[in-house]
């Protein structure tokens, strides 16, 4: 089994039996104009070239269908936010940062990091969330044995981590709200037309699910702009309470004329942030939701409130810092019980946007989706540096059920939104004309075709 990286860009969709890889050939006319990688050869595309409205062709209605799935779910990774910072015209950065253990224990912390770092396809290279995942393991355990004094300098030392990490967060969201007027707004029209793009789905379908890895709120304020609706499991209004007991609760209106049959709302989503947020914090065995505002350089003053009173270990970021197992698995078992929930069902689908497949949680319950014949993941990235998605997709024998769509000069937002995605909107008249240009001019369809047409013109 081969497990070379994908270079340039990577196009499976529909019919195709292998990923197509192809490189730009000219960008200087007003769409660019790519050329299939040396050894590849598709019927579609004569002399082996092809234009953006070639390959859009070929991947805007796919897109169209599989987001009209009975169950559609969107992952957004750290990706996204690189992609809206980059739209903003800022230098992309995750938050991460380096940070470089001091306490007693740093040789040993160390170690571990790096092979959590190996063990998820990051070379030898750990981030701040290893260092966090490690750190409150040995805490845990210094704990045990009653050693006091390094105990409580490695807390010290955890603490400020943690709170450095929020910090480096909070200055994400601050770079982008902080950026020119006019790139700020392009960066957030884009956003918006990429969550519409998936959250325009007709009454009779089941409501989209967003899910993130991402801390920062870049989501919520796309949201806020575009007025669509999050519903989460957070009850309240002034400092919302995380709640497990949430019941399918959604939004529905009376149309005017009819009584007792009410409908579904237009632009509502549930939301599930699955590694916690900077404005999630512990209090006293609660999940509260502070009102941090959006573009905070810092979260401490919001912090040091009456009622709240909290210090930077509990932010709920995941690993979080926590001192028994049983606070550690709350909230994020209940989250990812929602993850499952909402994937591992028939005629569902997946879609990823910069998402690197480097958490081994999340990529057991997508490979348990794609078990149900009728799922389908749709990978859309900007790269495959680490080589984690060619070897997902060459090792778990589902090729049939994966799309592909990687490479910076389709995956961009701005690629995106004007080219690949499906229209942002709800437009029961394009469908209707199409049904009837359909009946009019097209050949008579066979049976089966008759009813996948009107099981569509009923959507």
């Amino acid at each position: 089994m081969t497990t070379a990286k994908w270079e340039n860009n990577v196009v499976k969709v529909r019919d195709d039996r292998q990923p197509i890889r192809f490189r730009v050939l000219d960008s200087t006319a007003d769409e660019m104009v790519f050329e299939l990688a040396e050894g590849q050869t598709v019927n579609w595309a004569a002399d082996k070239q092809f234009s953006e409205s070639d390959l859009r062709s070929r991947i805007e209605p796919w897109l169209t269908s599989l987001f009209q799935s009975e169950h559609l779910s969107l992952l957004a990774g750290s990706g996204l936010t690189s992609a809206v910072q980059g739209a903003a015209s800022i230098k992309a950065d995750n938050g991460m940062g380096v940070f470089e253990p001091k306490s007693f224990y740093h040789d040993q912390i160390t170690q571990k990091a790096t092979e959590s770092a190996i063990r998820m396809g990051r070379d030898s290279k750990p981030n701040i969330e290893d260092y966090i995942r490690v750190q409150n393991e040995l805490l845990r355990g210094l704990e045990i044995v009653g050693d006091a004094p390094k105990y409580e300098e490695l807390k010290e030392e955890t603490d400020k981590l943690i709170s450095d990490f929020t910090r480096n967060i909070s200055t994400i969201e601050y770079s982008v709200s902080a950026a020119p007027k006019e790139k700020r707004e392009d960066a957030f029209n884009k956003l918006v037309l990429f969550l519409m793009s998936f959250a325009s789905r007709t009454g009779t379908r089941d409501r989209l699910n967003i899910f993130t890895t991402n801390y920062d709120r870049l989501i919520e304020a796309g949201a806020d702009v575009a007025g669509l609706h999050l519903i989460d499991r957070f009850v309240g209004s002034l400092t919302p309470v995380f709640r497990s007991s949430r019941m399918d609760i959604d939004m529905h209106y009376n149309p005017p004329g009819i009584r007792g049959e009410p409908r579904y709302l237009e632009g509502v989503a549930r939301y599930t942030k699955l590694h916690g947020s900077i404005d999630w914090v512990n209090c006293d065995g609660v999940i509260r939701k502070i009102g941090l505002p959006f573009g905070a350089k810092d979260s401490t003053p919001f912090l040091t409130v009456a009622g709240i009173d909290a210090d930077a270990s509990k932010i709920m970021i995941y690993p979080n810092s926590s001192k028994d197992k049983e606070t550690a698995e709350y909230p994020y078992v209940e989250l990812f019980r929602d993850f499952a929930a909402a994937l591992c069902r028939p005629n569902s689908t997946i879609v990823t946007y910069g998402y690197s497949f480097g958490d081994d949680h999340i990529n057991r319950v997508i490979r348990d989706m794609l078990t149900i014949p009728s799922t389908h993941l749709v990978v859309i990235s900007h790269s495959d540096s680490s080589g984690r998605i060619r070897r997902i997709y060459d090792g778990w024998g589902r090729e049939s059920q994966i799309s592909l769509m990687i490479g910076p000069d389709i995956t961009n937002l701005e690629a995106l939104v004007d080219y690949y995605l499906p229209k942002p909107a709800i437009d029961r008249t394009t469908i209707k004309m199409a049904d009837l240009l359909r009946q009019r001019y097209d050949t008579p369809l066979k049976i089966g075709e008759e009813k996948e047409k009107e099981s569509v013109s009923k959507v």
